[in-house]
């Protein structure tokens, strides 16, 4: 018998867990075939709310915020880019992190659209595997193919869906939520950090066997 499964993934653009997660927890879900009829929501987060036009060097970032030196975020980055590969996610040389609240507001759009869930691998390709500014508007619409460009521009050149996301950063901040990815599942249970394949799988059995 098919069971259904509520997913809310809060993560955000600029999160390479996060690219390594949701592409960990679609495999999963395509292992589970027809057992499980899932429906997967994206919530926002923002690691950098205050990050300004143009963006910070990633050495600089990091060395800000984590305290890393420049050979710890290269180890760091070559971890990344292994466990992204081994979900098939390209990791490219990103050199800059961005502000991405528009793209929060335009995955809001998309959602109302019922094309969430490609925008954001199209986001996570253009940041993590292009090196594309996330903050651009022009990067934003190109990565919302099957969605009509001109609605795209007019929500971004307005503050279309900024209350609504905002409203939902706070909420799952509220929940106490400190990192991402956080999934949780059947507003129940909580899942964190960028797991491998077979720990989604079988997270996913444990929560259907309590549901």
């Amino acid at each position: 018998m098919q069971k259904t499964l509520k997913i809310d993934f809060v993560s955000d653009v600029a999160c390479p867990w996060c690219a390594v997660g949701l592409s960990s927890l679609q495999q999963a879900l395509a292992r589970l075939g027809d057992a499980v009829s899932a429906e997967i929501t994206l919530r926002p987060f923002e690691l950098n709310p205050d990050m300004g036009p143009g963006g910070e060097s990633i050495q600089d970032y990091m060395a800000r915020k984590y305290g890393r030196t420049e050979e710890e975020i290269v180890q760091s980055q070559a971890m990344i880019r292994q466990r992204g590969a081994d979900v098939g996610f390209e990791f490219g040389s990103r050199t800059r992190v961005y502000n991405t609240f528009d793209a929060h507001r335009l995955l809001h759009w998309a959602s109302l659209e019922g094309r969430q869930l490609p925008l954001k691998m199209a986001l996570f390709r253009a940041y993590f595997t292009e090196s594309k500014d996330s903050s651009n508007h022009e990067v934003l619409v190109e990565a919302a193919a099957g969605l009509d460009a001109e609605k795209a521009r007019t929500v971004l050149s307005g503050d279309a869906y900024a209350a609504q996301v905002r409203e939902m950063e706070k909420h799952y901040q509220d929940m106490g939520i400190r990192s991402v990815p956080s999934i949780i599942f059947n507003d129940q249970f909580l899942v964190s950090g960028g797991q491998p394949v077979e720990a989604f799988e079988n997270a996913i059995r444990e929560v259907l066997a309590k549901g």
